[in-house]
């Protein structure tokens, strides 16, 4: 997480528009299933593990990830940062009521905050959205849509958004706006997170978590197969 939070902040300092991606289960068979997510994924400035799942996998497959790194806690780090080092943060995403909640949460909790600008994350003109996170001049650019949208956005507006961080955040104005709510730490230390979103709405989540979850077991299966079949 500190490491991360470090590799943040010098993007944000950095003259370009630079793209954090966090990958869990559900991302990782997204991208299997989408050769130009994949690509989008593979060229951001920095990509971290958000999901034990996605820890334990690369793990399994001899990559040293150290410590998951969830986006709404790495997120409101790099909020903290922001505002001890006077970067405008720019919150886009989730429906109206959501965002401005999230919003107000984000004031409460850090008080001399600047929020440049928020939206919601129902738009179709990409190019005038970006436009306006560029006139905001916003350093810190908060992507709460969900994937593949906001990766796309983020990789297609590059150009236009100005020199910030792009950071896709996911489902995390709806916890700060307190429409849902984090598993316990437990939970989250035993992998189950995604099990505690499920029960708040199983109906929407059934497919992405239960098919999904399986998908990755499989994926995750074959290419310990692969890997273990190549010559020494």
């Amino acid at each position: 997480m500190d490491e991360s939070v470090l590799a943040c902040c010098r993007l944000i300092e950095s003259s370009v528009c630079a793209h954090h991606v966090s990958v869990n289960a559900g991302k990782l068979v997204l991208a299997h299933d989408d050769p130009e997510l994949a690509s989008i994924v593979e060229q951001a400035d920095l990509v971290n593990a958000d999901g034990q799942s996605a820890v334990w996998g690369a793990r399994m497959l001899g990559i040293p990830v150290p410590e998951r790194v969830t986006g709404i806690d790495l997120m409101m780090r790099l909020i903290g940062e922001a505002e001890t080092r006077g970067w405008p943060i720019y919150l886009l995403g989730a429906t109206q009521e959501v965002c401005t909640l999230a919003v107000k949460a984000i004031e409460s909790r850090y008080p001399n905050v600047t929020i440049a600008g928020f939206r919601n994350g129902y738009f179709s003109d990409d190019e005038s959205v970006a436009k306006d996170v560029l006139a905001s001049g916003a350093r810190l650019l908060l992507v709460g849509m969900p994937s593949p949208r906001k990766e796309h956005f983020i990789h297609e507006q590059a150009e236009r958004l100005g020199s910030l961080l792009a950071f896709g955040v996911g489902g995390s104005f709806d916890i700060l706006a307190e429409k849902t709510r984090r598993a316990p730490k437990w939970m989250q230390s035993a992998g189950l997170e995604w099990f505690y979103r499920f029960t708040q709405e199983p109906r929407r989540m059934w497919r992405r978590y239960l098919v999904g979850n399986a998908r990755f077991v499989l994926l995750l299966i074959r290419q310990m197969i692969v890997r273990s079949s190549r010559p020494q």
